[in-house]
C-alpha cells in the first residue's frame, strides 16, 4: 500500500511541478520553444498520472498547460489578436472545466461485457480525459509549426462536439431514465440468470474471482458476474463467457438484480458486500478465495451471510477456535474445488536428490496482526536450499510490490536465483515466468514448500507433498496452537537458526508424513479424488434448488470427516 502512495505522490508532483514550468517559461522567458517543450512533457506526466491514478482530478494541471500552449501558439504567431485562438481558448476552457465532471458522470453508469448490448456514451467519457491531453498536444504542435490558429479551432470543436454529445446523453440518462431499466438490465432479463457473484476489492484481485469462474461454469446454470470496480470489468470478461456487470452505485445494483436471480456468491469480506446481502429474497453465501489459518479466515463478518462454504470442518473449528460464534446449520463442508488437477504423491518425501522447492512468501496485509511475510529473513533459506542443490520456484503474491521495502527484498531474492541458474544451469522459476504458471502448476513441479501463513498451505496439503511454514512471529510452541496446520509441517524460525533441521526433515527424512493426511482429512474434506469437485458443485446446485423451491428442505450435508 505505501508502495502505491509513492507512486501516486510521485506522479501528482511531476505533472504538476512540470505543468507550472512550462506556464513560467513562456509566460515570463521569451523561450517560447522550450515551454512548448515543457508542455508536451506535462502532458505526457498528466496521462501517467491518469493511469497510476485512476478518476484523478487534472484541472489545474491541464489548465496551466492550456495557458502556457496557448500564449506560446499566439506568440509563435505574433499576428496580435486572432478570434480562431481566443476561440480555441474559450473551447479548451470549457472541455477542461468539463471533463472531469462528465467523466464522473460517466462512471455512474452501469456497463456490462459479454451481454449482445452496447453502451458507448460511458466509455466515451471515461475516455475524455484522454482525449483532452491528445487535444493538447496537438495544438501544441501545431503551435510549434506555426499553423493558422483556425487549424487549432477546428480540432477543439471536433472534441469539444464529442464532449457536448456525451453530456446531452448522460443528461438524458439521468433526467428521463427508461422505464423498466436501461439496455443492460434489459439484456440481463433476457439471459435469465439464476445466481451471480457479487465482487468488490482492492486493484489486482482479480484472482479471486477468476478462481472460481470453472467450477461456477460447472453449474450449468446462466449466472452473472457483478463487480463494483470499473478496473476489474476487461480481466474477468476475459476469463469467462458469463456477463460481466460493472455497477457503480447502489441504484444499479438495483437495476442489475433482476427478478430470475436466486443466490450470491461472494469471495471475500469487502465492505461493499453489504450493498448485495441487503436484498433478503436471495441465498448468501460465502466461497473465500483460500483456505488458511490467517486471522482474517475467521471473520465475524462471515456470519452476515446465510451459508458459508468451506473446504474441511478445520474452518469451522477455526471460527470457534477464534471466538467467532456462528450457527453451526450456516456451514456446508464442500472441499476447495481449485485443487482436483493436483497431483497426489503418497509416498513421504526421503531422501530427495536435487529437490524442486516451492517458496511463495505472502504479503505484508493490511494490518500487523495479519503479516506474515518472511521476505526479509528469506536470503539465508534461499542460500542454504541452493547449497543442498535445490531448484527454486519462488511465487510471491500479488500484493507483494504494493509494499517498497517487500519489492525490493523479492527482487534481491531474484537476483541471487538468476546469477546462480546462471552459474549453475538450475532452472529456477522467478518473476514474470512464476506468476505465468498457476498455483496447480507450481506445485506439480515441486518435491516440497516454503511457506508463509497463507492459503498456499491448504492446497499443498493436497498433494500430500511435504512443507515448512514461516514462524514470523517468534512464537515457538504457541505457533502451531495459533496455526494447527502448521502442526503437520515444519517450522521455521524467524532467525533462520534451524534451518538446517528443518530442511533436512522435509525433503530428507520427512516424519510428519502420515501426520499430514490426517490434517488433509480435516482441512479439505473426505471426498473421493476422481469427483472431489463434485462436492462444491452439488452443494450449490442444492443451494438453487431450495431457493427456487422455499419449501426444500436445506440441510447443509457435511462431508463423511465432519
Amino acid at each position: 500500500m505505501r508502495g502505491d502512495l509513492v507512486r501516486k505522490l510521485a506522479a501528482r508532483c511531476l505533472s504538476v511541478g512540470l505543468a507550472v514550468l512550462a506556464f513560467v517559461v513562456v509566460a515570463l522567458t521569451g523561450a517560447t520553444g522550450w515551454g512548448l517543450a515543457l508542455a508536451v512533457a506535462a502532458l505526457v506526466a498528466a496521462y501517467a498520472e491518469q493511469r497510476i491514478r485512476p478518476g484523478a482530478d487534472l484541472v489545474a494541471e491541464t489548465a496551466l498547460i492550456a495557458a502556457a500552449v496557448l500564449v506560446g501558439y499566439s506568440r509563435r504567431l505574433d499576428d496580435g489578436f486572432d478570434p480562431a485562438l481566443a476561440a480555441t481558448a474559450l473551447v479548451l476552457l470549457g472541455l477542461v472545466l468539463l471533463v472531469g465532471p462528465l467523466r464522473t458522470a460517466g462512471n455512474l453508469e452501469v456497463r456490462a461485457a459479454n451481454l449482445p448490448v452496447r453502451s458507448w456514451t460511458p466509455l466515451i467519457a471515461d475516455q475524455l480525459g484522454v482525449a483532452l491531453l491528445g487535444l493538447l498536444a496537438a495544438v501544441a504542435l501545431a503551435a510549434a509549426l506555426t499553423l493558422p490558429g483556425a487549424v487549432a479551432l477546428a480540432a477543439s470543436l471536433l472534441v469539444g462536439v464529442g464532449a457536448g454529445a456525451v453530456a446531452l446523453d448522460l443528461a438524458r440518462r439521468r433526467f428521463r431514465p427508461t422505464a423498466g431499466g436501461g439496455p443492460v438490465a434489459r439484456a440481463l432479463r433476457r439471459h435469465q440468470p439464476e445466481f451471480l457473484l457479487y465482487f468488490s476489492a482492492p486493484p489486482g484481485s482479480e484472482y479471486q474471482v477468476t478462481m472460481w469462474l470453472p467450477y461456477l461454469e460447472r453449474i450449468g446454470r446462466p449466472f452473472l458476474v457483478l463487480v463494483r470496480e470499473p478496473e476489474f470489468l476487461a480481466p474477468i470478461a476475459a476469463a469467462t463467457d458469463a456477463p460481466v456487470v460493472y455497477c457503480p452505485t447502489l441504484r444499479a445494483i438495483d437495476e442489475a438484480l433482476v427478478p430470475s436471480l436466486r443466490v450470491a456468491f461472494y469471495v471475500n469480506h469487502g465492505a461493499k458486500n453489504s450493498h448485495c446481502v441487503r436484498f433478503t429474497q436471495l441465498t448468501h453465501i460465502q466461497l473465500h478465495h483460500g483456505d488458511s489459518d490467517k486471522a482474517p479466515s475467521a471473520n465475524p463478518v462471515s456470519g452476515i451471510f446465510d451459508r458459508i462454504f468451506v473446504a474441511g470442518p478445520a474452518a469451522i473449528d477455526r471460527y470457534a477456535r477464534a471466538g467467532v460464534r456462528i450457527p453451526a446449520d450456516k456451514f456446508v463442508v464442500v472441499g476447495r474445488p481449485q485443487v482436483e488437477s493436483i497431483d497426489v504423491r503418497r509416498e513421504p518425501a526421503r531422501g530427495l536428490a536435487s529437490p524442486t522447492v516451492l517458496y511463495t512468501p505472502t504479503w505484508t496485509g493490511h494490518h500487523a496482526d495479519a503479516d506474515y511475510c518472511s521476505l526479509p529473513v528469506a536470503e539465508e533459506l534461499l542460500r542454504r536450499l541452493l547449497e543442498r542443490g535445490a531448484t527454486v520456484i519462488l511465487r510471491a503474491h500479488p500484493y507483494t510490490a504494493q509494499n517498497p521495502a517487500s519489492a525490493r527484498q523479492l527482487g534481491r531474492l531474484t537476483e541471487l536465483l538468476v546469477a546462480d541458474r546462471a552459474r549453475s544451469g538450475r532452472p529456477h522459476v522467478v518473476g514474470a515466468a512464476a506468476r505465468e504458471l498457476s498455483l496447480t502448476d507450481c506445485v506439480n513441479r515441486s518435491d516440497a514448500l516454503v511457506s508463509d501463513v497463507s492459503g498456499v498451505i491448504s492446497d499443498y496439503l493436497y498433494s500430500g507433498k511435504p512443507y515448512a511454514v514461516t514462524d514470523m512471529g517468534d512464537e515457538g510452541d504457541r505457533f502451531t496452537e495459533r496455526f494447527p496446520l502448521a502442526g503437520s509441517g515444519y517450522v521455521l524460525r524467524r532467525d533462520m537458526a534451524n534451518v538446517d533441521t528443518v530442511l533436512t526433515a522435509l525433503l530428507d527424512t520427512d516424519p510428519l508424513a502420515e501426520e499430514r493426511w490426517a490434517t488433509r482429512r480435516r482441512y479439505l474434506g473426505d471426498f473421493p479424488a476422481e469427483s472431489y469437485a463434485e462436492a462444491f458443485l452439488s452443494a450449490a446446485r442444492r443451494e438453487l434448488k431450495a431457493a427456487r423451491d422455499p419449501a426444500d428442505a436445506r440441510t447443509p450435508q457435511l462431508s463423511p470427516s465432519a
